[in-house]
């Protein structure tokens, strides 16, 4: 719809920006904190690793002074659960707690609005060694994580996240990397894991709202379109089964309490649906999140599977890329879009739709949590980092959520990815993504100096101008 005069975004509007604990903070071993998951990947010899990362852990005030300098009025950031409670379960680590709390009172402090991820793929290592998500005690230990938190923040904490990007977990298990062993669990465990994780994730929303009566809580969910490669019937039809197996089918569980009757007749016919108990039905409507939170990077194009090995293509190791399924559907290219020097497909107009398809489903304010451009942005010898490619990219974008807030969406805020410089999962320092600069290569620390890219400046006029000057 092209509309004859535009509103602009809300006075209130989160302009912000994102990052995740194991990713920018280091310390990975510092002041009682245990191995997570993520600390314990098989990491490739060549990219950094997660145990200095950004050095956020170190520098949260000189980060979170750049961050009030950028204008932030939002900083999305996830919990480390291996800080607080180093056994997954039990004794509560005073000094994790403080970290986040002296950084929590230092974004307050800045009028920057903290929105809180309880969980972003790092669960304790102790609890992997005892079966990780597919033990159903993983789901108390979620919900007595969560409960210290709510207990220590909840007076201070209005936007908090339940489980980041599920989806990924359970669909693209390597695309965070491989486990020692270098085997990853068959689908059947997999999606016996989707299911602690959502009967979890709604007893933690329930107990949000009996703890924080003032807090508001949501999923975070990796969401994207799915577009069919031709109007053949057929192309359809694959396009609506992957975008629901995808999508809406996680985000169906979680706001509604019930899962999606394709999703499950999927599952049962593939002998892949879970093991439920009893009272799992009721605890799921438990769940009534206040809004939903999308990462957002892509559409993909599909064509009807031909049912067989011929439908799988390769992938370049993250969730961004498809794959394929026989039976289900068949990766197929764009040509109305461009693309990444990483593959990823570039498509503004894309998250317009996927606001509307949201919006439309689910009747909730959305938060955007992440959307982005990884590249390996260069320092040059003047000190400045020229990304205006990623000022074109961001730009785009922030078009298309105009439109989409004329098309009758609720967006409480944009949160891109990442305020700062983190470890990218595959690419390490290779590939970056924030507004600010770290200065270290994958093995050489170097100075870790904060410098402001071209972007800052761009961001920054943005948000002063609440989106008017872009």
């Amino acid at each position: 719809m092209i509309f004859q005069t535009l509103e602009g975004f809300p006075k209130d509007f989160l302009w912000g920006a994102s990052t995740s604990a194991y990713q920018v903070e280091g310390a990975w071993n510092e002041d009682g904190k245990s191995p997570s998951v993520v600390d314990m990947l098989i990491h490739p010899e060549e990219t950094a690793d997660f145990t200095v990362a950004s050095d956020h852990y170190h520098r949260f005030r000189e980060d979170v002074a750049l961050f009030a300098e950028l204008g932030l009025k939002a900083y999305r950031f996830s919990v480390a659960w291996t800080r607080i409670l180093p056994a997954g379960t039990g004794e509560v680590n005073q000094a994790g707690l403080a970290f986040y709390q002296q950084l929590i009172d230092e974004l307050l402090l800045h009028g920057i609005e903290p929105v809180v991820t309880l969980y972003h793929f790092d669960l304790p290592y102790v609890l992997e060694q005892k079966g990780g998500w597919a033990n159903r005690e993983t789901i108390d230990a979620f919900v007595e994580y969560a409960d210290v938190l709510f207990t220590a923040f909840g007076g201070k904490i209005k936007y908090w996240l339940t489980i980041n990007e599920q989806n990924t977990l359970i669909l693209h298990p390597g695309a965070i990397g491989l486990p020692k062993g270098g085997e990853l669990p068959p689908k059947k465990v997999l999606y016996q894991q989707n299911h602690h994780m959502m009967v979890a994730q709604a007893r933690v929303m329930a107990r949000c709202h009996q703890r924080c009566p003032a807090g508001k809580i949501g999923p975070a969910i990796n969401t994207t379109s799915m577009y069919q490669e031709t109007c053949h019937p057929l192309d359809a039809l694959a396009a609506h089964n992957w975008e629901t197996l995808r999508c809406w089918s996680f985000l169906d569980v979680a706001v509604h309490g019930r899962y999606n009757a394709l999703a499950w007749r999927y599952l049962e016919d593939r002998d892949l649906a879970p093991v439920m108990e009893p009272e799992d039905a009721l605890l799921l409507l438990q769940g009534k999140p206040d809004y939903v939170a999308i990462n957002y990077y892509s559409t993909a194009t599909l064509a009807a599977s031909r049912g067989d090995a011929s439908d799988i293509s390769a992938r370049a190791g993250d969730q961004q890329i498809m794959l394929g399924e026989p039976g289900v559907y068949r990766a197929a290219e764009n040509p109305f879009v461009a693309k990444t020097q990483y593959g990823w497909v570039i498509d503004p107009v894309g998250l317009r739709l996927t606001l509307r398809k949201t919006c439309e489903r689910y009747h909730l304010p959305i938060l955007i949590t992440e959307n982005g451009i990884g590249a390996p942005d260069t320092l040059l010898p003047d000190g400045s980092i020229n990304d205006d490619y990623r000022i074109e990219f961001m730009r785009q974008h922030v078009e298309q959520m105009q439109l989409a807030i004329n098309d009758g969406v609720e967006l409480l805020g944009y949160c891109p990815w990442a305020a700062i410089d983190v470890v990218s999962t595959h690419q390490g320092y290779a590939k970056r993504y924030g507004f600010i600069y770290v200065n270290r290569g994958e093995k050489d620390l170097m100075d870790l100096r904060r410098i402001r890219k071209n972007s800052f400046g761009w961001y920054q006029r943005l948000i002063a101008s609440n989106g008017v000057h872009r």
